[in-house]
């Protein structure tokens, strides 16, 4: 089990930018893929971002896609998300997720296909 803890979230206009962290701990010498997703108030949880083990495959929502860069930093056991022209639509709770995986390069965009999530950063986009 890996615990996963975000943070970087707050309150931003639109058209502004915040950059998202998740610090990885506890049994961190396994490969994993990691993602984030998010959920709004009423809505279910939704992918955000993806990137594998090594770091060389990524994929993103196409609501993001352009706007938003997933990055992970491994020997830091640390996760990031860049978030740039954000808009009053990005508004939600921003979670960052785990997967062992014996593949390096795989990588997952369906909540239940990850095993460890963080608790949760509030990311607020005003117009």
């Amino acid at each position: 089990q890996v615990q996963l803890v975000e943070s970087g979230g707050g309150l931003v206009q639109a058209g502004g930018s915040l950059r998202l962290s998740c610090a990885a701990s506890g049994r961190t010498a396994r490969s994993y893929a990691m993602g984030w997703f998010r959920q709004a108030p009423g809505k279910d949880r939704e992918f955000v971002a993806t990137i594998s083990w090594i770091g060389g495959s990524t994929y993103y929502a196409d609501s993001v896609k352009g706007r938003f860069t997933i990055s992970r930093d491994n020997a830091k056991n640390t996760l990031f998300l860049q978030m740039n022209s954000l808009k009053p639509e990005d508004t939600a709770v921003y979670y960052c997720a785990a997967r062992g995986v014996s593949s390096g390069s795989s990588y997952y965009i369906r909540p239940h296909d990850y095993d460890d999530w963080g608790q949760g950063t509030q990311v607020t986009v005003s117009s």
